[in-house]
């Protein structure tokens, strides 16, 4: 690289204000689901003290964080990390009835511990109901790290905004789309592939809610796409897989998808040529 090259490089260095490195606030968020889900971690804790200490830790490291980027919070770093602490038993407890949700609607799952371990959904549905509690107390930035970082590891796109009620179950899992303003219900179960999305991506509506709605014990099977601020699926609804929709449904709906698929059988040809590429 040319010297000109770096020099312009190192201005806008010199310019921009420093950024929290992304590999903390995700190392931290490790530190915390170790701290609450024994599957998780590390290492084993002998004593309530060491486990105590760890969570002292967690806290001093969360502080450190947040005092680098404390001008632009709506509190001093040490209030919004003592509030992230007492969200911990709340949160703890959304996601063990995730775990269970997601346990008892798999039957491959061995147990909720098996769960905890090894799904991407709960891994997802984990990272972002932290997220999401940093997204609360307006926290610029970390929350879409934490989003970002799980969605990188599962290829599940959460976002941070999204409202998630409890026993959300994320089958599998690649591929699933949840926008900012999406609203989703309790007992709620979504496939690989589905979106929660936006009719359109016009920046004049950053501020207004254009992400689905969905109630209460809905199930949304594979590929299924449903867009729009104003689209409302209706409680014990189903929609089958690859299906589009941008207009609500009411409550105990089944939506389908009809492909028209020609299966025919035919003879063997008798001069049929094997090869391989």
């Amino acid at each position: 690289m040319d010297n000109q090259f770096l020099t312009t490089l190192f201005k806008s260095h010199h310019r921009a204000k420093h950024q929290v490195p992304a590999s903390a606030i995700c190392n931290l968020v490790e530190g915390v689901l170790q701290l609450l889900f024994p599957p998780l971690a590390d290492v084993r804790f002998e004593t309530v003290q060491e486990l105590e200490e760890f969570s002292s830790g967690l806290k001093v490291n969360m502080m450190r964080i947040l005092t680098s980027m404390e001008q632009e919070l709506p509190m001093s770093a040490e209030e919004v990390s003592e509030r992230m602490m007492q969200e911990l038993p709340y949160i703890y407890d959304l996601l063990l009835m995730d775990a269970e949700a997601i346990a008892q609607g798999d039957p491959a799952a061995q147990s909720r511990e098996e769960v905890i371990r090894t799904y991407p959904g709960f891994r997802a549905v984990a990272m972002y109901r932290i997220a999401h509690a940093l997204y609360e107390l307006q926290v610029p930035l970390l929350p879409r790290v934490l989003t970002e970082y799980a969605h990188a590891r599962t290829g599940i796109d959460i976002h941070p905004g999204a409202r998630i009620g409890t026993h959300f179950c994320v089958d599998h899992g690649t591929g699933v789309v949840i926008g900012e303003t999406s609203q989703i219900g309790n007992h709620v179960k979504v496939y690989q592939g589905v979106t929660l999305g936006a009719l359109s991506v016009d920046k004049a509506m950053a501020k207004i809610k254009r992400h689905p709605t969905i109630e209460h014990h809905v199930v949304i099977y594979a590929g299924a796409t449903i867009l729009g601020g104003n689209t409302v699926v209706g409680a014990h609804s189903i929609i089958g897989g690859n299906v589009w929709l941008t207009e609500s449904v009411p409550p105990h709906s089944r939506v389908y998808h009809r492909p028209q698929i020609d299966v025919r059988r035919s003879e063997e040809p008798a001069n049929l040529i094997n090869f391989s590429i």
